[in-house]
């Protein structure tokens, strides 16, 4: 297979007779076509691999000027810029020369008698030479489309089979720079510096190209396709350029569309098992196994969170779904009027989207086995959830207090218990600016010890017992009282929960 025509090899040609002034390191770069440009600014006509000539109109005068030109030309991945020596080249600014050696953009002169006609004839022959191979790379190209009917490829095997006909190494990511396919890896740090900051990015970066996948509603992310490097005789294609990434991106668009499918099905399927778990409709062993259909490890614990916006605005489900794709982890959802449910694996990636989510407010349960009642898991996440609202946090996590879990998960209810045991306290507290309530709460946290309560909340022993007292006869509640003492210790846990306590 004959290798693409690079820099280097016109400036080789003793008919062309180029010079260069700077840039010698991009010598290596691909040459696609030549053109004769002589605007400040060609990058919005250009696809990439472009050897642009100028008699020198288009170089401006200052030196900023000067290097914001070879910056728009390396960023939109022109191979090449040639001067015709003599006739309209200003004066070259060290500025101009630097940021050319910075880029490796090669700057090449050429001698006046050699006419610009002279180089494109030495490229288009290179390129017409190659057209035939870049034509059968598309054709096999349009097989990928028999392969994903016929052969039932996985997308991880798809693009490893592109990779091979196309001459590139392939990424997809989302907009995000999460995955978009399973299987087909994301770029790494390295690479990710090449992915766009706008939707409709130029085609062309150092050593490939990068196109938005299209899906209704917008761009899902990017393909960027990277020229592979071959490590023996025939172990690579060449790179077969832009047109054939192009249809390497309506396939991973078609390919996307199917997964899109696949995945709206299951989550309806997972809503419909959800439905029947809150239910309590299905036996732990029918309860597992259509779990493990919709892809969780029988094994391995699960939580269920339960979610909804802040103040700003209804809960946009949607993007929670995509949050959650991407976190790559098995979920099911479901829509009830006191927020949307989530059951999830327990692993950080689960968790760490969850607190990611913009203006949302999530509670989650403890861990538990997949297929066992939702009735204590529901009734934690919903009391997380409380929690949240009250302190603002975006995600809380049931605790190990084994007290909040019996709780009602009804705030109204909440409300009404510490109303009712409460009410004529915290209304007191507020009005003298005193902290019975708090006094009484500490105490009951150190287990009725006097001396650690009182030094926690640095008062003297007598004056929290004095508190105490009178928490008592403004409450009517006993503290010696065994019930009384109960009733007051989860009206004070329900006030801490709802966001009640001073």
């Amino acid at each position: 297979m004959a290798a693409a025509l690079r820099v280097r090899d016109l400036v080789g040609s003793p008919a062309l007779q180029l010079r260069v002034l700077a840039g010698e390191a991009g010598l290596g770069r691909p040459v696609a076509w030549a053109h004769v440009s002589e605007l400040e600014d060609p990058t919005p006509w250009l696809l990439g691999a472009e050897l642009i000539m100028t008699t020198g109109i288009a170089i401006p005068r200052s030196a900023v000027r000067q290097r914001a030109y070879v910056e728009r030309l390396h960023t939109a991945g022109v191979a090449a810029l040639v001067l015709s020596a003599h006739l309209h080249v200003p004066p070259l600014r060290q500025a101009f020369l630097a940021a050319a050696e910075e880029r490796g953009m090669p700057v090449l002169e050429l001698p006046l008698q050699v006419p610009f006609i002279a180089v494109a004839q030495e490229v288009a022959a290179a390129a017409q030479g190659d057209a035939r191979e870049r034509l059968n790379a598309q054709l096999q190209l349009f097989g990928a489309l028999r392969w994903l009917a016929a052969e039932d490829l996985t997308a991880a095997e798809l693009f490893r089979r592109l990779e091979q006909l196309s001459g590139y190494r392939l990424y997809l990511c989302t907009r995000h720079g999460g995955p978009l396919l399973p299987g087909v890896p994301v770029p790494d740090g390295r690479h990710a510096a090449l992915l766009p900051a706008s939707p409709d990015p130029a085609p062309t970066v150092p050593g490939g190209y990068v196109l938005p996948v299209p899906a209704p509603g917008g761009p899902a992310g990017y393909l960027l396709a990277l020229e592979r490097r071959s490590e023996g005789p025939g172990q690579a294609a060449r790179p077969a350029g832009l047109g054939v990434v192009q249809h390497i991106a309506t396939v991973a668009a078609l390919q996307l569309s199917m997964v899109r499918h696949e995945r709206e099905t299951l989550r309806r399927q997972g809503a419909e098992t959800l439905a029947e778990l809150v239910r309590d409709a299905l036996e732990p062993e029918t309860a597992r196994r259509h779990l493990a259909r919709l892809g969780f490890d029988a094994q391995a614990p699960v939580l269920l969170a339960v979610l909804d916006a802040d103040e700003d605005g209804p809960l946009d489900d949607a993007v929670v779904v995509q949050a959650l794709d991407e976190a790559a982890v098995p979920y099911l959802v479901l829509r009830r009027h006191e927020g949307l449910y989530v059951l999830l694996a327990d692993s950080p990636p689960a968790l760490d989207s969850l607190a990611a989510l913009p203006r949302t407010r999530a509670g989650v349960s403890r861990p538990f086995t997949p297929g066992d009642t939702l009735g204590v898991p529901r009734r934690e996440a919903c009391l997380a959830l409380t929690r949240a609202r009250a302190s603002g946090k975006p995600l809380v996590l049931c605790g190990d207090d084994t007290t909040d879990r019996w709780l009602h998960e009804d705030p109204f209810v909440l409300h009404g218990l510490v109303d009712h045991v409460l009410g004529a306290v915290l209304r007191y507290d507020t009005e003298h600016d005193s902290a019975l309530v708090l006094s009484t709460l500490t105490w009951l946290e150190h287990d009725r010890c006097t001396e650690e309560a009182a030094r926690t909340l640095h008062i003297h022993p007598n004056t929290l017992l004095y508190r105490l007292r009178r928490f008592a006869e403004l409450s009517g509640r006993n503290l010696s009282s065994t019930a009384n003492l109960t009733e007051v210790w989860l009206a004070l846990r329900a006030a801490r929960m709802s966001g009640r306590l001073r």
